[in-house]
């Protein structure tokens, strides 16, 4: 009796252990790394959902409290998986891979039953990833600091045009215009999808219609790494994330790709305030996830280096060839060697191509192409010269910047402090940036006199510069946009919230650059009798470049609704003392209807990320 009654004991205590370690086994698995980025759980990049899923979506949970609890997921997941020919698997084929490697799952054909899932994956095959980095496009509030994909190829060299690329992008609604997109943007307002689609469809997209060239990253993941990625992918099809502009954008969810494929990486230990393109390179680059890098100009470039390799005069004619294949028979055109009068066909050819890239062909247009097509059989056949590219995007200087700075207004000295969240102005470093264009975002100055406690000098909420020069072939329009709060003369030197912006023409030759633009303004201050004082004026500038020192010398006015006028000229220079510091010397003159008053400032800035 005695013996019996310690045998059962000893069962019980056996199954007992049994659980507690099934349990705490299970707890365990909850914690792995891969399991928590299966789920896409915020270990800390983001104040939002800290410790929580990012996926704001229920058709991705099979418990009803997966989004806040892991181990809860995965209890509900191994119940649904385990069972033969469980539908779950044909949703979730990542999760059950999971299972099988450490709950020793053996199955010879675990998705025999999932018609669907399996003819998709036939299709998408791939055994390289490749980070795809479309630089920045000022045109498109989504495009302002680039954007990220991410390309699966196919084996082979020539397999770039079979690839599939995996895009993370927001759904906004059609209705929806720029300010109130990056509104909603910024607000997290869309929902964000990833989305599978033909490599080729993104290069027309980005490369041919607007004019962006494409930075491709071999990265240094394997064929089981990347099938983890594919696999996944699948998961994530029509299910919905929450879309921030700054921070939970395409950049961050595929740096949660690369945290599936290999767990523990790190990439989103640290908070990330503000994730740009750029910045996902450079954490990718740190981790040593990069192996070689490629550039893949744009046709405006290709054009441009076609361009370049003409006269003035040549440059005229092919242009004027371009509307008029006729030409080709003139005495001028034929006073050229055969090997020029092909770079002039050739030039014009692209030219017509490329300015009615994005409209349906025309008769017209069809005909122009057909006889420039036969005027360049016709010659000498010409090699186009290679696009040397610019540095790329990583090797810029950092997205923040903080700057120390002290000078002098009128007749007081004082010290300053300004902080830039992001991204690059006109005078930065250019390396690695492109030229003519600034944006700027959420800047803060803070300025000490000898007379004065600190106070707010200016805060930029934004600050949008697009000044693209105009040539023989290209003419595009140059703009800026901005607004915030700025110190400014209105019956005494006070804050001024405004919002300004304006159009108009910008040039290039070597390293000078003029331009003249229209601007409007609108603003308001306690001087002012009306809520709101609109005024109009203009501004003119010149840029110049030349090797670690950049220059501006600018001078705008406004005249207002109620008689008051302000103008403010300034002459700046910038040298840059590497890639993280630059110093910066300014002289500035601001005035207003009978008086004026001059300042001088000298800032050291370090930028960061």
């Amino acid at each position: 009796m005695r013996t019996g009654v310690l045998c059962a004991l000893a069962g019980l205590f056996l199954i007992l252990s049994d659980t507690v370690a099934a349990a705490q086994s299970r707890e365990y698995l909850a914690r792995e790394p891969r399991w928590q980025a299966l789920l896409h759980i915020n270990p800390g990049a983001t104040l939002r959902d800290r410790h929580r899923s990012y996926v704001d979506d229920d058709n991705f949970f099979l418990s009803d409290t997966g989004k806040d609890d892991p181990l809860a997921e995965l209890n509900a997941s191994i119940e649904a998986l385990r069972p033969a020919q469980a539908p779950e698997r044909c949703r979730f084929p990542a999760r059950y891979r999971f299972f099988a490697e450490h709950l020793g799952w053996e199955e010879s054909a675990p998705f025999a039953h999932c018609d669907e899932y399996m003819e998709w994956r036939q299709s998408v095959q791939a055994n390289r990833a490749v980070l795809v980095f479309p630089a920045a496009y000022l045109n498109s509030p989504s495009s302002m600091f680039g954007h990220t994909l991410l390309r699966l190829d196919q084996a082979g060299d020539g397999a770039v045009w079979l690839s599939w690329a995996v895009n993370f992008g927001a759904i906004p609604s059609t209705d929806d215009n720029s300010i109130f997109y990056i509104y909603r943007g910024l607000a997290g307002g869309y929902p964000g999808r990833f989305a599978l689609v033909p490599y080729v469809q993104k290069i027309q997209e980005y490369s041919h219609m607007e004019n962006r060239d494409i930075w491709e990253y071999d990265l240094t993941l394997n064929q089981e790494e990347i099938d983890w990625v594919i696999e996944h992918l699948w998961e994530l099809k029509d299910i919905n994330f929450d879309y921030y502009f700054f921070d939970e954008n395409c950049s961050f969810r595929l740096l949660e790709l690369v945290e599936v494929a290999r767990p523990g990486t790190g990439l989103l230990d640290k908070w990330r305030f503000a994730e740009l393109p750029v910045n996902t390179v450079r954490a990718l680059d740190d981790k040593d996830l990069i192996e070689q890098r490629h550039y893949r100009p744009s046709k405006a470039q290709e054009l441009e280096a076609l361009v370049a390799e003409m006269t003035v005069a040549e440059r005229r004619l092919s242009r004027r060839l371009a509307d008029d294949p006729d030409l080709a028979q003139s005495a001028e055109f034929q006073a050229y060697p055969p090997p020029r009068q092909a770079l002039m066909a050739q030039t014009a050819y692209r030219h017509v191509r490329f300015i009615h890239r994005k409209e349906a062909r025309t008769e017209d247009v069809a005909k122009r192409s057909f006889a420039l097509l036969g005027l360049m059989s016709r010659l000498p056949s010409t090699t186009p010269p290679s696009v040397q590219p610019q540095r790329p995007p990583e090797e810029g200087h950092g997205t923040k910047m903080l700057g120390v700075s002290g000078g002098q207004w009128g007749a007081d000295d004082y010290g300053q402090l300004t902080w830039r969240m992001t991204y690059h102005d006109l005078l930065d470093n250019r390396r690695g940036f492109l030229d003519g264009a600034q944006i700027e975002g959420l800047g803060v100055t803070l300025r000490s006199t000898e007379s004065q406690a600190v106070k707010l000098e200016r805060l930029d909420l934004v600050s949008i510069r697009s000044l693209s020069p105009r040539d023989t072939f290209s003419k595009p329009l140059s703009w800026y946009v901005e607004g915030g709060l700025e110190r400014a003369w209105a019956q005494g030197r006070r804050l001024t919230r405004y919002v300004q912006g304006g159009a108009g023409l910008s040039w290039r030759w070597q390293g000078w650059q003029p331009y003249m633009l229209l601007s409007a303004r609108a603003e308001n201050n306690s001087a002012f009798s009306t809520w709101i004082t609109p005024g109009g004026g203009a501004e003119a500038g010149l840029l110049y470049n030349t090797g670690a020192w950049q220059w501006q010398l600018s001078s705008a006015g406004h005249y207002f609704t109620n008689d008051e006028y302000r103008h403010r000229s300034r002459f700046s220079a910038h040298y840059a003392l590497g890639r993280q510091h630059g110093l910066r010397a300014s002289l500035e003159r601001e005035g207003w209807r009978g008086d004026s008053d001059t300042g001088f400032n000298l800032e050291w800035r370090w930028y960061y990320d």
